[in-house]
């Protein structure tokens, strides 16, 4: 894998720059209520030493009924500057899953205008497989201000999505598990109708991953999308289930060169709350 610091690195890179004053490592560990797992008591417990904990539930829109929404401006910048995050800093985000929930905070930091931030390929899993250190320590925080342009072409909303499903002007890709796009099972969230978006097309993040977690290669995530019927040609929006794996698809399309996408925040805690809005089930 090519270390690149404005999308991925591996285990080796941070261990190699993980002692640069400029560095900053954030666990943004988030898991599905199913998973039975506390991220903030894992992280509390054990962490990358020198991180801090990216909060995704907190920093958020307090406002809205969805999940983790993207935040106001202002409470992202003024969370970033308590944690000691600004401008001209290095971003390292990692989960504990491997490469789950970091990447949406990746396409956040992106949203927000700060590129140079990467996910941590492997994640903790790998970082703590291959023997590589980790303490249960706080951080030294050192206030930084940081600096946010809103890149608002990275984003959609409920009306551009429905839009664009009826115009079939883009690719919508949905990162969830086959059977839940479908429709062939339910919905882990109540209230929710079962299946798709109409028109798009199944990607499951987990295909874009190999064994270890770690992200395919560029050209074979490039393959993946092609034989899974995408129009690379056409800009794409990702959806998943709240917003969170759908940035492992923008992560994959960053890393084979596509750069005409964005994610529907709302995804389908929103889509398939909404009774007016249309339903496909099945393969198509």
């Amino acid at each position: 894998m090519a270390d690149d610091p404005k999308t991925l690195v591996s285990t080796e890179w941070l261990a190699a720059h993980i002692k640069d004053p400029e560095l900053r490592i954030l666990d943004a560990s988030w898991y599905l209520p199913s998973s039975d797992r506390d991220s903030k008591a894992e992280f509390i417990s054990r962490h990358i030493p020198g991180a801090r904990f990216f909060d995704i539930d907190d920093i958020s829109d307090g406002r809205s009924d969805l999940p983790h929404m993207v935040p106001p401006v202002e409470k992202f910048m003024s969370r970033l500057r308590a944690m000691g995050v600004g401008d001209g800093h290095q971003i390292v985000i990692y989960d504990g899953s491997g490469l789950f929930s970091a990447a949406r905070v990746w396409w956040l930091f992106k949203l927000m205008g700060h590129v140079n931030a990467a996910v941590l390929d492997g994640g903790m899993p790998k970082w703590v497989a291959e023997g590589r250190p980790t303490d249960n320590s706080p951080p030294t925080i050192r206030d930084r201000h940081m600096t946010v342009l809103r890149q608002t072409n990275l984003v959609r909303d409920v009306t551009e999505v429905s839009r664009a499903a009826k115009l079939g002007d883009h690719e919508i890709i949905d990162a969830r598990a086959p059977e839940r796009f479908t429709g062939q099972a339910a919905e882990p969230r109540a209230g929710l109708r079962a299946g798709h978006i109409p028109g798009s097309k199944n990607i499951p993040f987990g295909s874009l991953l190999l064994d270890n977690g770690t992200l395919k290669p560029a050209e074979e995530l490039r393959r993946i999308f092609m034989e899974a019927g995408i129009d690379l040609s056409k800009p794409a929006i990702a959806t998943c289930g709240s917003g969170v794996t759908a940035a492992v698809l923008c992560l994959a399309m960053e890393r084979f060169g596509k750069t005409d996408y964005s994610l529907y925040d709302g995804s389908w805690a929103e889509w398939g709350a909404f009774p007016t809005l249309p339903v496909a089930t099945g393969d198509t």
